[in-house]
């Protein structure tokens, strides 16, 4: 992704809403959002592909982990030879490390600069990380958030924009598809920012300029946004659905649009480390991508679950 703004348990009846560009050079091949299986194998991924090195740019599986991830624009340090960071979204999605093993293991992998979002549902976690070699993972509380090609909540004035307009619409959309249309509307301003607010990533200041819209398409249409993604979680009575939208575009302006639903998604988080039988989330397929998550869940209204606060011993207990 090159945009993404989300909110996470801000919303009572959204409690989990993503919103995202993803911009790319159109001559590279790419799928549109489906249903895969890696080639090495795992849990089926939700989501689009790049064709090119066989990763994604943002996923879902049905045992309930999601992880997206941008590129930090730094020309001066681009290798041409490092691995593809799409390759690092099916990693997680694919295993069972814990975020701290997986990280350690990650930014010794020799990718260009990225950053990562990865959820765990089944553990109440969501953590940011950057390769810069400044930088642990994060963990996320509650709130809304953005990115771009920088560090997560860099102040740029399409994440800045991206992330009013999806509060905005937290606020006053009445259903799923109003809030949809609300954000691919905010993901598809192509307004870009006065030259006094561009920032200085390295590029030149034509690009940098055509580069700080939500929207992109370059005069010789060979590089622009390829696909808004929106994810979309409502509460419905005591159960979630999650709405995965896609909305791709050719080098021509054509848009297509794809929808996949998830029930009882993302799985509520619970107090047990593994899984054990009958709690492994069963999928489902229809014409949409319909799939079902279902797992044993304790009753809890939010999907992070709170952090633990360590009482020293001997601490003094306020009156």
């Amino acid at each position: 992704m090159c945009l993404v703004a989300l909110a996470i348990d801000h919303s009572r009846r959204f409690p989990l809403v993503i919103a995202a560009n993803r911009d790319e050079f159109f001559k590279r091949p790419a799928a549109r959002l489906a249903w895969w299986t890696p080639d090495a194998g795992g849990p089926a991924i939700l989501s689009g592909r790049d064709l090119e090195s066989g990763g994604t740019w943002m996923g879902l599986t049905a045992e309930g982990r999601l992880a997206f991830v941008t590129n930090v624009r730094d020309p001066g340090r681009n290798d041409p030879s490092a691995p593809s960071r799409g390759r690092i979204v099916p990693e997680w999605l694919g295993g069972r490390e814990r975020t701290d093993r997986f990280w350690m293991r990650t930014s010794l992998s020799g990718h260009n600069g990225f950053n990562l979002v990865a959820f765990d549902f089944r553990q109440g976690e969501c953590y940011w990380a950057s390769n810069d070699g400044s930088s642990h993972p994060v963990r996320l509380e509650r709130g809304i958030h953005g990115m771009s090609n920088a560090s997560l909540d860099t102040p740029w004035p399409k994440v800045e924009s991206l992330k009013r307009r999806l509060r905005e619409g937290l606020d006053s959309a009445a259903s799923v598809d109003a809030l949809a249309a609300l954000l691919f509307d905010a993901l598809a301003d192509r307004n870009e920012a006065p030259d006094e607010a561009l920032p200085d990533t390295g590029v030149p200041r034509d690009w940098e300029r055509r580069l700080s819209a939500a929207f992109i398409r370059t005069p010789d249409g060979a590089y622009g946004t390829r696909c808004s993604t929106l994810v979309i979680t409502e509460k419905v009575h005591r159960h979630l659905v999650t709405h995965v939208l896609e909305r791709s575009f050719s080098a021509t302006g054509v848009a297509l649009l794809r929808r996949s639903t998830l029930k009882n998604w993302p799985p509520r988080y619970t107090t047990d480390e593994a899984f054990t039988p009958g709690e492994q989330a069963t999928v489902s397929e229809s014409e949409l991508g319909v799939a079902t998550a279902s797992a044993k869940r304790l009753r809890v209204r939010s999907l992070l679950k709170p952090e633990p606060t360590k009482k020293r011993r001997g601490a003094a207990t306020p009156a």
